[in-house]
């Protein structure tokens, strides 16, 4: 009966097994539901070719178009002006900027002129009797001679005996000795070559300058240059002349500029070429950082969207019906945020803002107001 009773309860054992494995093979084979597609909303434009202005941006620092570096060429105390040699003053043309104490030199001018006078003044009876013809204009040039003013030129000579009776006394060496002193006189005064403004004082009143010191740095503060470097690409689109729109790195301030000069050759180690921009505005300084954007030319038929919508093998991404497509284009110009394309058709679909993951048969739905909420 044991023996039975065993037998019966395996049994059921291995029924309740069966139909257990069965049970949970069932529950496994179930399909897991399918999660539904997302469609993703695109930003779109419409091709619509125009002419665009391809502007080549640039930048650079203001540097006046007019400076001079003073040097002094003679050697004396710096003597006290009407105007105190200090950066930030002003000056007009042809006042003093620095007046060098030259009394020892003027003293030996003096001689010099003096002793021309002298050696003219000794020859004046040899020629009342021998060129009793120059005699007149000889006298005339002594009369108007005057020690306290620049020394006149001699009288023209007008033959050869006169010529040589004049050199053999030695009267135009002389003379030519005291023009070269007065001209050396001359620069111990130091004038403004422009109406400007002294930004760098190197030396104060009442200090020694030598010969060949750097004293100082002067502007005209009325025009400025700004010199920049662009890609040897531009050389042929740069024009003299050319307006100019600059402003401040801030962009609260702009300025309209204008082509003066292009540099005739390009570099050999950076293959850029310069330009150079002048520009007038009271409130500009020297040294201001600028930027500006030139008008290097007008491309026909052509777009402008931003470079990260741009794909390797200069290739766009295009809707049609709904559906993501790649088209070839042809680039013509690159910018820091911008490029130029030609040979696309009008009327053509396609992205104004990137898609991460997009790819190619990719369905897509264009944004309108009606979906917006589905963004």
């Amino acid at each position: 009966m044991r023996k039975i009773i065993l037998s019966i309860l395996g049994g059921l054992l291995i029924v309740g097994a069966y139909f257990a494995s069965q049970y949970i093979a069932d529950k496994g084979d179930k399909k897991r539901p399918t999660p539904e597609k997302v469609v993703k909303t695109v930003f779109t434009d419409t091709v619509h070719n125009s002419t665009v202005q391809i502007v080549i941006p640039a930048n650079g620092s203001l540097v006046a178009k007019r400076r001079v570096e003073l040097y002094s060429e003679v050697q004396g105390v710096f003597r006290t002006g009407n105007k105190l040699f200090k950066p930030g003053q002003e000056y007009r043309q042809g006042e003093n900027l620095i007046r060098i104490d030259a009394s020892e030199y003027y003293a030996s001018v003096q001689s010099a002129k003096s002793n021309l006078y002298n050696s003219i003044a000794a020859i004046m009876p040899d020629l009342r009797l021998d060129f009793p013809e120059v005699f007149q204009k000889w006298q005339t040039y002594l009369n108007g001679f005057d020690l306290n003013k620049s020394t006149p030129k001699l009288p023209k000579m007008t033959t050869d005996k006169e010529n040589y009776f004049i050199t053999g006394r030695g009267i135009v060496s002389n003379y030519y000795n005291v023009k070269n002193l007065e001209q050396r006189l001359a620069k111990y005064n130091i004038r403004a070559p422009f109406t400007g403004i002294l930004t760098e004082a190197l030396v104060t009143e009442g200090s020694l300058i030598r010969n060949g010191q750097k004293l100082g740095e002067y502007i005209d503060p009325s025009a400025y240059e700004m010199e920049v470097a662009l890609s040897k690409t531009y050389a042929s689109l740069l024009k003299v002349g050319e307006q100019v729109a600059l402003n401040n790195l801030d962009k609260t301030q702009n300025f309209n500029g204008a082509v003066s000069r292009v540099n005739g050759s390009i570099d050999a180690t950076t293959q850029t070429i310069t330009a150079y921009i002048e520009v007038k505005d009271k409130t500009l300084k020297e040294g201001m950082y600028l930027e500006a954007n030139l008008n290097a030319k007008e491309e026909s038929d052509a777009i402008e969207i931003n470079r990260n919508l741009m794909l390797d093998g200069d290739q766009i991404f295009v809707v049609r019906d709904s559906i993501l497509d790649i088209i070839d284009v042809n680039p013509v110009y690159f910018s820091d945020a911008k490029v130029v394309l030609k040979d696309i058709p009008n009327g053509t679909i396609i992205l104004s803002k990137p898609v991460p993951g997009a790819y190619a048969g990719m369905k897509v739905k264009p944004y309108t107001a009606t979906n917006s909420k589905d963004i």
